[in-house]
């Protein structure tokens, strides 16, 4: 699938401006930016076909309905999207509405691109949380659509080897997870018991592991002061969680050069993927929807979590028409535009009240667990600027530890690194 919550686009202000404006200039598109004549709209979902008609045709709608205010849409593709941001900040020309990756927000909203939303208590209040982008308490972007993390498993494959199914509401234990590994690791057809999707890149690492050192226990912050990652990231069970990730491989249940894209498991060489809701649909079609079991995360002691957060809406703080911006926000959060984004590219809306009206979500649809997952164990990243940060260093010391690294020392640098970002940048204070 096309958009991912695991695509994480995201740079401090110092890092902003070192950006040339040839980032920007360079993009083809239909309006200049946050000057000139009517409201700019700008969006990552160049590339992307399907989810950019949805944009198109709610911007026609707006358009037609008011004349008076006419919504221009540039798209940009979406290796480039965070450059043009950047570059169009430092011109002081950001658009009047532009999108982005949830985890994102703070650090967009610290540096000064962002103003608080202005729309109805009503839409807030139905928007599920993990669609909800909120700094020291203000809200300043809202998206239409989330997925969820999950296991798929082979039905045939837990049926030959006597592997129980754990249901949406009922996880898997740790004991249980690794006994089902085991199981599944001796059916002579698999190479190994599961696939944990280690040929991804970039977000996708503190993504879709995070979580798990959560239900461990540990975190990648201290969520109440965001001042520090000692002995959250680097405590007994932040340990725990790094020794037992380290063990998947040492121990042959995974492998640390699985097939990209999931392929592994479309070919049959694992029973088992760790993967997100939008490889799902494609799953189902190549081994047929009663052979793939959509499974929830693993409870390791602490809650079973899945990451939360996707692409969002908000309005930049130079917007000279940010009552417009918000009324077309509202605009295109409606059920009809939250159907489209999920049926163009299969995540679901984050209204319920659009839900069952999807190809695929809903009771007794294709992807009802997906829904039932991510809307039970969903655990926004953390809201802080320092985010970007936070990821990138999780991401090499979960690959240090992959890759045999001391798991305690390899989580100590990890904190002596985000808490110096931390300290740089003067905590992360709203100026």
């Amino acid at each position: 699938m096309p958009t991912t919550r695991r695509t994480f686009l995201g740079l401090g202000a110092a890092a902003a401006a070192t950006v040339t404006l040839a980032a920007c200039s360079s993009q083809g598109g239909e309006s200049s930016g946050g000057s000139g004549g009517g409201i700019s709209l700008w969006t990552h979902n160049g590339g992307n076909e399907d989810e950019l008609a949805v944009v198109q045709s709610a911007v026609d709608a707006f358009n037609e309905a008011n004349p008076d205010t006419s919504v221009d849409l540039k798209s940009f593709p979406q290796a480039s999207y965070n450059d043009s941001i950047a570059a169009a900040a430092v011109s002081g020309d950001l658009p009047d509405i532009l999108d982005l990756d949830g985890p994102i927000m703070p650090n967009w909203a610290w540096a000064g691109y962002l103003s608080p939303l202005s729309v109805s208590s009503d839409l807030e209040g139905r928007i599920i949380d993990s669609a909800k982008g909120y700094w020291n308490d203000t809200l300043y972007s809202i998206g239409p659509y989330d997925t969820s993390l999950c296991f798929l498993g082979r039905k045939s494959a837990f049926d030959a080897a006597g592997v129980p199914v754990p249901a949406v509401d009922k996880p898997w234990t740790k004991d249980e997870f690794n006994d089902a590994l085991s199981k599944l690791g001796q059916l002579p057809d698999y190479d190994v018991a599961v696939d944990m999707g280690v040929w991804d890149t970039a977000e996708w690492w503190p993504y879709a592991y995070a979580p798990m050192l959560q239900s461990f226990g540990g975190d990648l912050i201290d969520r109440e002061t965001y001042r520090t990652a000692e002995g959250f990231l680097n405590g007994t069970a932040a340990v725990e969680w790094g020794t037992w990730f380290r063990s998947l491989f040492a121990d042959g249940y995974a492998s640390q050069t699985p097939g990209t894209d999931g392929t592994d498991f479309l070919q049959s060489k694992v029973p088992l993927v760790y993967t997100g809701g939008w490889k799902v649909l494609k799953a189902q079609e190549a081994l047929g929807e009663d052979e793939v079991l959509i499974l929830p995360p693993v409870d390791f002691g602490k809650g079973a979590h899945v990451g939360g957060g996707s692409w969002q809406w908000g309005v930049s703080a130079t917007s000279k028409n940010s009552e417009i911006a918000n009324k077309f926000i509202e605009f295109l959060m409606q059920d009809e535009y939250l159907v489209k984004y999920s049926n163009a590219i299969g995540n679901f809306p984050s209204v319920a009240s659009a839900t069952a009206q999807t190809d695929n979500y809903g009771e007794g649809k294709p992807l009802e667990p997906v829904y039932e997952i991510g809307t039970t164990y969903a655990l926004l990243r953390p809201a802080t600027p320092g985010y970007k940060v936070i990821s990138s260093v999780f991401d090499k010391a979960a690959r240090d530890i992959v890759s045999g690294s001391d798991v305690q020392s390899a989580l100590d640098q990890a904190v002596k690194d985000i808490d110096a970002d931390i300290a740089s940048n003067n905590g992360y204070q709203a100026t």
